[in-house]
């Protein structure tokens, strides 16, 4: 995983790596480890090439897509076809997430560039 994910940093050179937070229900608490696990691979790889790492939280990206931190999953994924003017929803579903928390983060660093802030 590692390698792999030091491939794609080479490939791309990102400016960042932003990251969804972690939040798990308790009756699945190997599905926690293993996402931790990954989080932190990511995190080493992105630290290794000095990549700051941003984390948003799920309902945050809701927030900025669709103007509602409680937005369903069908309405996130709604936004991201019409925002990038796609002809479909992207698949997988994990593919339009991802898509989801770059905007998100994109829209947050814009307002954070013109405020003079960093975050």
């Amino acid at each position: 995983m590692h390698r792999g994910i030091c491939e794609v940093v080479t490939a791309t050179r990102p400016q960042a790596v932003v990251i969804e937070e972690l939040f798990s229900a308790y009756r699945n608490p190997l599905t926690a480890v293993m996402m931790g696990h990954a989080r932190g691979v990511l995190c080493l790889a992105a630290a290794q090439q000095r990549i700051t790492v941003y984390a948003l939280a799920h309902s945050a990206v809701k927030r900025a897509l669709t103007g509602s931190g409680a937005a369903r999953k069908e309405q996130v994924r709604s936004m991201v076809v019409q925002l990038l003017g796609l002809k479909a929803s992207p698949e997988p579903a994990d593919v339009s997430d991802a898509l989801a928390l770059a905007i998100a983060f994109a829209n947050r660093a814009g307002r954070a560039s013109l405020n003079g802030d960093a975050r």
